[in-house]
Formats: C-alpha cells, structure tokens, sequence
C-alpha cells in the first residue's frame, strides 16, 4: 500500500478496531506507534506481534481526553521516529443509558474521551504534518453518529462531532496535503459488542442486510487504504462500515 517509511499513531490500538488498524498499518510497511490508556500488556502484544511479522513498532501511554498526554504522544513519535504520517483516532467508550438515566459523569466521559480525544490528538498532529506538508488522519466514527441509536445519546453525540469535526478539518488542512477522512462501522466483533445478550445480538442482526457482525479487520482495511496512496484525492469523507446496517 506504499507506507513504507511512513509514522502512524493509533489511539487505543490495545484492542478491536484499533489493535487490527495497528497490524495491518504495519503489514503495509508502516513504523506503528501503538497507543493504549491503561492495558500496557496488550499493547505490547501488539507490539510484539508487528515485531514478529518483520514490523516496527512501539507502545506509548496516554489518555487522549488530556491534552497533556496527546501531545506527549505526538513528541514521543517525532523523537522514535522524526515524523508523524499517518493519525489514527479510534480510542473511545461507551457509557450507554436512556437519557433520564443517563448521568452528567457519563455524558461527560464519553465526549470527553470520544470528541474531544480527537480534538487533542489532532491539534497535536497537525503542527509536524503542516511543518511536513503532508499527513493522513483517520477518525474512527460510528453509524451511531448517522443514524437513531437509542440508549447511545453521548456515544450518538460524540461520533457525530467527529464526523463534523472530520469535514471541516478537512478544509483546514487540505492545502498543505493532509487529508482528514472518517470510518463509521456499525456493529463489529469486538469486546464492547460482546457484551450484549444473546436477544439483542440477534435483534440487531435481523437489521444488517449481510446478516452478520463485521470484523475488526475489515474495518481496518479502510483505515489502510484511506492513509495510503490510493487514496490521496479523498477527504473529508466518511466511509461507512456495517454491512447494510444504515441503508
């Protein structure tokens, strides 16, 4: 995919969609930086299985919902590996509730991390790319930002923020060769997913057309080709992923 030489960063890449961005990132010739908040021995997991496969990578710390820690992250990059190509936000949670039940605490940890995470990390990128005239974002949003999701009113809110956020940093940054897409996918394979009962994963699979969860890989293989060359005259976009789940 022609990343050979190319710095990503990806948030939250200890797990799901961002571990599998991750390796595939590095299968693609990319130097990975893999980012995690508080599961240090999965990231180095991921770490070591880039390693094993011929890669390189490195596991930095950072809560990305502090300013402070995204932009660490970004001077840990640049001092690993002299440049920062390729951002990946894709570290999120998820405090689901209906909104009468749904607590201050949990609007604002959501936003915090799943917004504003974003906001962080991309105001900390975005100075070595401009210095560089070049760069590839990609944020991880949800068709929960494009559709009803009921129960999901902070996760809704956020992923929503990111696909705005998304569009108009794509008009910022555009001149200078920085492209800034987004990934919606709908229900994936992953540990949050896992999480439902046994009566609401067959419900929502009665409502994707493919009939069946996506996996973290398949999302993955977006993210890769949006940060590579092929690539290079899309932005702003946002491709969703969900197997029919929106239509």
């Amino acid at each position: 995919m022609g990343l050979e030489e190319r710095a990503a960063l990806v948030t939250g890449a200890s797990r799901g969609i961002g571990r599998a961005a991750a390796l595939a990132l590095a299968r693609a010739g990319a130097k990975v930086a893999v980012n995690y908040s508080t599961n240090e021995e999965a990231a180095r997991r991921v770490v070591d299985e880039i390693a094993q496969g011929g890669g390189e990578a490195f596991a930095v710390q950072g809560d990305v919902s502090r300013s402070e820690d995204s932009a660490r992250m970004v001077s840990e990059v640049l001092g690993r590996y002299g440049r920062l190509d390729i951002l990946v936000n894709n570290a999120g949670i998820a405090r689901d509730n209906l909104l009468l039940r749904l607590s201050e605490d949990s609007w604002d940890a959501v936003l915090d991390t799943n917004l504003k995470g974003v906001y962080n990390c991309l105001r900390a990128a975005a100075r070595p790319m401009l210095k560089q005239r070049f760069g590839r974002v990609v944020n991880v949003a949800s068709v929960a930002g494009l559709m009803a999701s009921p129960g999901q009113a902070n996760y809704s809110a956020a992923k929503a923020g990111v696909i705005a956020l998304t569009r108009t940093l794509a008009r910022e940054l555009g001149s200078r060769n920085i492209t800034v897409n987004a990934v919606a996918p709908g229900f994936i394979d992953t540990d949050m997913t896992r999480e439902l009962s046994a009566e609401a994963r067959e419900a929502y699979l009665k409502r994707i057309a493919l009939e069946r969860f996506g996996r973290p890989e398949e999302v993955a293989e977006v993210i890769v080709f949006l940060a590579s060359p092929a690539a290079g005259y899309i932005t702003g976009q946002t491709v969703v992923v969900d197997g029919g789940l929106s239509i």
